[in-house]
């Protein structure tokens, strides 16, 4: 039996899993920072689609799935011990993040809920690229995407009827 040679651990590992951590909070940080939410005057303006969320529910949310996409990445990065080792699963991870980020600069601080719902489209077909990418290295890192992936679909419903009904 060939059973496979496991990599030496990377001397500085908890170095990349800083870097995935900080990547993911500075996104959280300035898309907190340009999305007002309830208090933005002009989403208050916006006519809201059938089961739009209280603006709470937002706050609960998306800490949640900042933590598990941090998680789901440490898990990988820990199975292929460098960055350089999965260059697609990471190459994914950091441009979801893009993405993420820039839906809450499209939508809220530019308010451009059409480029918004684009970029909210890419975001998701990146998003499933990366759990798939993620679960050739860790099953449970591509699982721990699914309620991401659950969310920004919500949330292009929430886009959309958005786009429609203040079109």
């Amino acid at each position: 039996m060939n059973f496979p040679k496991l990599k030496k651990p990377t001397r500085f590992g908890w170095a990349y899993d800083l870097v995935i951590v900080l990547a993911v909070i500075a996104v959280a940080a300035i898309g907190g920072l340009v999305s007002g939410g309830d208090s933005d005057p002009w989403y208050q303006t916006l006519k809201k689609p059938p089961f739009n969320p209280p603006g709470y529910a937002f706050g609960i949310v998306w800490p949640i799935l900042y933590v598990l996409m941090a998680i789901s990445a440490i898990l990988v990065r820990r199975n292929v011990d460098r960055f350089s080792n999965a260059r697609t699963c990471f190459g994914l991870f950091f441009l979801q993040l893009g993405f993420n980020l820039a839906w809450s600069v499209l939508f809220f601080f530019f308010h451009r809920p059409i480029m918004s719902m684009i970029d909210l489209v890419c975001l998701w077909l990146v998003i499933v690229m990366m759990a798939f990418s993620f679960g050739t290295h860790s099953r449970i890192a591509a699982l721990l995407l699914v309620p991401y992936i659950l969310w920004v679909s919500f949330a292009g419903y929430l886009n959309g009827m958005i786009i429609v009904l203040n079109g």
